[in-house]
């Protein structure tokens, strides 16, 4: 374990070094209530059968500013399945009760900034490893792989003041593409901590919008790295704090990187509020709840930066619902 911690401890400082403002796509401040939408090997880790809504709204006031909508599915497959009277998920399960390595997980999203979007469809395979046990709980070590299939386009009808409405360069493009790509991910978890490292755009799918080929630019790769360790209020169990870390960063690391710092606190698991510092961006106000098997959670971006005053800042949504204490109450996801 002290060697696990030195490693993550080393690349932590690596991309420390290297932080700097920077707009990634998409960006979610909420990304602890639904990792697998950065880190595809998260996909079935709890055992519940869960989908996912999640709407932003990035510098409300602002025309062309960028919006994002994605919306998931991902549960376990797991090797015996029974059905149980009960459907309440309020009863806090750390790990699945039986078998069952595999997850699967799917998601839409629709990504748009300006006249440029991103519409596509990602789906997701996971194999979770017992890697020993912590306080009589299970460690579990995830690797993850995604294929994904997005529409790349260019709304040139939409706000766009042209300079020259003949220049050759915007009128050769093709507006509109498909692409095809691959996510890889990985993560470490136990009862108290988490870590986490994921790569996007592993094909670096070509972005090629003029017809005639010349333009042989290609889409960068992203990387995220996560953690978080859950600290418990001494004398008082009703209450945990978690603090957490999201780096992000592109191929050009130097002038992308970026992190988020995150300390939440719960209450009973049911309730939990945070705040957030976005490296050279915003400061995130972060609200949630969770009644028996729904979650509902709202973000709020104070902007930093010039753009404050042109913007009501940014909103986000999310909503879940979680089916039965574990997967494993559903016969229609039996792997057999």
């Amino acid at each position: 374990m002290r060697l696990l911690r030195n490693i993550v401890l080393t690349v932590v400082l690596v991309f420390i070094t290297a932080v700097s403002p920077a707009q990634q796509v998409p960006m979610y401040s909420q990304y602890i209530m639904n990792g697998f939408l950065i880190n595809p090997s998260l996909a079935g880790r709890d055992g519940y059968t869960s989908i996912n809504i999640t709407a932003r709204q990035q510098w409300l006031g602002l025309s062309g500013a960028p919006a994002t909508f994605a919306a998931s599915f991902q549960t376990r497959i797991l090797k015996d399945s029974y059905i149980s009277k009960s459907t309440s998920v309020r009863k806090k399960i750390i790990h699945p009760t039986k078998g069952g390595n595999v997850g699967l997980g799917a998601y839409v999203f629709n990504d748009r900034n300006g006249i440029m979007s991103r519409t596509g469809i990602l789906a997701a395979y996971a194999y979770h490893m017992e890697l020993g046990k912590s306080n009589g709980t299970p460690n579990y070590l995830s690797l993850g792989l995604a294929a994904t299939v997005y529409q790349y386009a260019i709304d040139l009808n939409g706000n766009l003041l042209l300079h020259d409405i003949n220049d050759d360069f915007l009128n050769n493009y093709d507006r509109v593409v498909i692409i095809p790509d691959f996510n890889f991910g990985a993560s470490y978890t136990t009862s108290k901590y988490y870590v986490g490292f994921a790569m996007s755009s592993l094909s670096r799918g070509s972005l090629l919008f003029m017809s005639s080929g010349d333009n042989k630019n290609s889409e960068l790769g992203y990387y995220f790295l996560t953690g978080g360790y859950k600290i418990g209020f001494p004398g008082n169990r009703d209450f945990e704090l978690e603090p957490s870390v999201l780096i992000k960063s592109s191929d050009m690391v130097f002038k992308s990187a970026q992190m988020d710092l995150t300390a939440r606190v719960y209450y009973k698991s049911d309730y939990w509020a945070g705040l957030s510092y976005r490296t050279g961006d915003a400061i995130i106000l972060l609200l949630g709840l969770k009644y028996d098997r729904f979650i509902f959670a709202y973000a709020f971006d104070m902007t930093l930066t010039a753009i404050r005053k042109q913007s009501f800042g940014s909103h986000e949504l999310t909503m879940a619902i979680k089916f039965g204490e574990s997967a494993r109450r559903y016969k229609w996801i039996n792997a057999y």
